[in-house]
């Protein structure tokens, strides 16, 4: 369940505690919710503010959702950054590129991005993460405004992390490239193109790309906590309002887990992609267990990972982290349905990454019980 961090340099080095309201979902008392359980470590343990698991029918919640009014938790309608989970959007969208004929995976990038033309990256390479492209968003200067082609200048500007296809690295400069080339490719610019092949095919009604120098979240949301990437020295503050459009394809998808699960759905049961096509993005995959927050077995495919769980088998999805939110979940294998799992901080190592992905879990090994 990678999620690379926008900011990655930004550490969180408090804990935030707010009342508890009740679960959302209700439970046999002698019979304790393993899913739930796993947001109670979130919530009273981490410190998490507040914490959501949907798994398509059953909406499970604990803590709060604005530490300051004590609110309850939202549900599976509320709004909340996708981060990286973005990126599995972006790839399905490169991948109808494909299937149209438009593009080919082995292609140069540098035949679409004229920053890269003498470079030898693939788009292949780019959805896979083994281009080598340093990261990007540890370079940017998150107070003002950049394009794409700004924050592609900071990391060509860098050495290469490794010679391309020889390794694989996590770097958002990857889909930032790839954004890049949908606008080429498709000739209206990639969040247009996305909408148009994902979004609005599945009727996600919910998930919107914020506009530019919007920063806050539109709908009911919960609050975010964390560190701002532009702010740092002012310590855990409130970060709910973020320059959300700067995050662009690697990032910038905001989406409820309604609409996160039915995107889940979509692309894995084969409503958006043909299966030669859906086949690719997760047979050529690449060993990532122990790196980073991949668990052991973990493989990483085109903008989408597989995960190992408890139960056997495992779950397709991705997973995101900004200064103010966490989120795993995906499709499991075997037909055992989807799960979201959301928090109101970033919650990316340590007990909190495991209680995280203990919920995803549980909630995804409770339909084998």
């Amino acid at each position: 369940m990678h999620r690379q961090r926008l900011a990655v340099t930004v550490l969180l080095t408090a804990t935030l505690t707010g009342g508890l309201v009740p679960a959302a979902a209700a439970h046999d008392a002698h019979r304790p919710d393993p899913v739930q359980r796993q947001l109670s470590l979130l919530v009273e343990r981490d410190g998490v503010p507040g914490a959501l698991a949907y798994d398509g029918k059953v909406t499970r919640t604990l803590g709060v959702a604005d530490i300051e009014s004590g609110r309850p938790m939202v549900g599976a309608q509320g709004r909340f950054r996708l981060a990286s989970n973005t990126k599995a959007f972006t790839a399905a969208a490169v991948m109808r590129l494909v299937v149209d004929g438009r593009i080919r995976l082995d292609d140069r990038a540098g035949t679409y991005v004229p920053q890269l033309a003498h470079h030898t990256i693939t788009v292949r390479q780019l959805l896979k993460q083994t281009s080598g492209l340093p990261e990007y968003s540890a370079l940017a200067d998150w107070s003002r405004p950049g394009t794409p082609e700004d924050y592609l200048a900071l990391a060509l500007k860098e050495q290469p992390v490794f010679e391309a296809g020889t390794d694989w690295g996590y770097s958002n400069t990857n889909y930032l490239v790839l954004g890049m080339v949908i606008d080429t490719a498709s000739g209206v610019g990639f969040r247009t193109y996305i909408d148009r092949t994902v979004v609005h095919p599945l009727r996600l009604d919910d998930t919107y790309w914020p506009a530019p120098g919007e920063f806050t979240l539109r709908g009911p949301h919960a609050r975010n906590y964390g560190v701002h990437p532009a702010r740092p020295d002012a310590g855990r503050v409130d970060v709910t309002e973020l320059p959300g459009y700067e995050f662009g394809a690697s990032g910038g998808l905001v989406s409820t887990p309604e609409d996160l699960n039915a995107f889940w759905d979509g692309l894995f049961g084969g409503r958006l992609l043909p299966g030669w096509a859906v086949g690719l993005m997760t047979r050529d995959t690449t060993d990532v267990g122990g790196r980073d927050v991949y668990p052991p077995g973990s493989r990483y495919g085109y903008g989408v990972a597989s995960i190992p769980l408890s139960c056997g088998g495992s779950y397709w999805g991705h997973g995101g982290d900004l200064p103010g939110d966490s989120v795993g979940g995906g499709r499991a294998t075997g037909g055992r349905g989807t799960v979201t799992v959301y928090t109101t901080t970033w919650a990316a190592e340590g007990d909190s990454l495991r209680h995280l992905q203990g919920a995803v879990d549980a909630a995804l090994c409770a339909k084998r019980r």
